[in-house]
């Protein structure tokens, strides 16, 4: 097994793909909204990739926020709101926020669960700063520390009622960059203890089964190579300081903060400590040439992975969709 994930080109695997994947044999996908069509095309999509991997615990990722990230949308699946909204409600009823939240993500799991999706990139555990770049904005649970933990707990507990599994991200914390991690590389210059609050929500839930890195330049801990390229930044921080040993991901490899060819990012990802690269855009050639420059997966990384997928078991039938959506619209309707 290759510590990587892969996207995929359409809503079916290519003969190429199919060939290609049979023998790298990443550690699993990520699906964008290229590979949705409707229910049907996306659960066969999904049977496809475990029948490959020959695994019925295969990582299979999306990005469904809701707000303005979602690979599946209207008019097949619901619309879902941005997480804003439930910060919004907490400022009036705290408890509410927190069902509603809970409620909100068991409904998207249930979505996930019957097309075969197995990973949703949830919650954002990102501090909201102000004057911050957009790029989180209204993704964001709120600006308080104690307030993102518990609605991030309440994202990750309505996931694994529908038996997905989540992703805490951007660990150690997005919400004071200044520029677009997609366009350009943010440089943080807080000092380490104005960072204890951002690192706090990470700290809180840090036996949360999986985390991803956010690609942002921390001048307090490591001034010359961001977080996710950072030996010091992930074994200082994200392991000792935040107490997370769980399964670690890189955000997308192919975002312009990094600088470089995709198969020499991933490996230089993996050697600072990520367990696993994110290699998103299914471009045949970086694939390929990732593939022979990795290793095989560390044993330590495997027994993560395997830790991380243990009992994730997607369940459509563990919930009622539209009783879901109801309670949390009339939770806040208190907003």
């Amino acid at each position: 097994m290759k510590p990587v994930i892969f996207g995929c080109e359409g809503p079916c695997l290519t003969d190429d793909e199919r060939a290609f994947f049979k023998d790298a044999e990443p550690a699993g996908y990520i699906l964008f909204a290229r590979n949705v069509e409707d229910r049907e095309q996306l659960r066969a999509l999904t049977d496809s990739l475990r029948e490959i991997a020959g695994r019925d615990d295969l990582p299979i990722l999306i990005d469904q926020e809701g707000g303005r990230v979602a690979r599946m949308k209207p008019p097949v699946w619901p619309e879902f709101p941005a997480w804003g909204v439930f910060d919004k409600l907490y400022d009036v009823a705290p408890m509410s926020a927190i069902e509603a939240a809970r409620c909100n993500a068991h409904a998207i799991g249930l979505t996930l669960a019957e097309v075969g999706v197995t990973v949703d990139c949830l919650p954002l555990l990102d501090v909201r700063q102000p004057g911050a770049s957009d790029v989180i904005g209204d993704r964001a649970l709120g600006s308080e520390p104690m307030r993102v933990a518990a609605l991030g707990r309440a994202v990750l507990d309505g996931l694994a009622l529908a038996g997905i599994a989540g992703i805490m991200k951007h660990i150690p914390g997005h919400g004071r960059a200044m520029v677009d991690t997609h366009k350009d590389l943010p440089r943080v210059t807080a000092s380490a203890g104005e960072l204890e609050s951002d690192i706090e929500p990470f700290a809180k839930l840090s036996n949360t089964r999986m985390a991803m890195t956010a690609h942002i330049v921390f001048e307090a801990w490591d001034p010359d190579r961001c977080a996710t390229l950072s030996p010091i930044v992930i074994e200082k921080v994200i392991r000792e300081r935040i107490g997370f040993d769980g399964l670690l991901f890189s955000d997308d490899l192919d975002m312009k903060a990094l600088r470089g060819d995709r198969a020499g990012l991933a490996a230089k990802v993996v050697e600072a400590g990520c367990d696993i690269a994110l290699n998103c855009w299914a471009r045949m050639d970086e694939m390929i040439a990732t593939v022979e420059r990795l290793p095989d997966i560390a044993e330590k990384s495997r027994k993560r992975l395997e830790t991380a997928m243990e009992g994730i078991r997607p369940d459509s039938q563990a919930g009622d969709l539209q009783e879901l959506i109801a309670k949390r619209d009339a939770l806040l309707s208190h907003a």
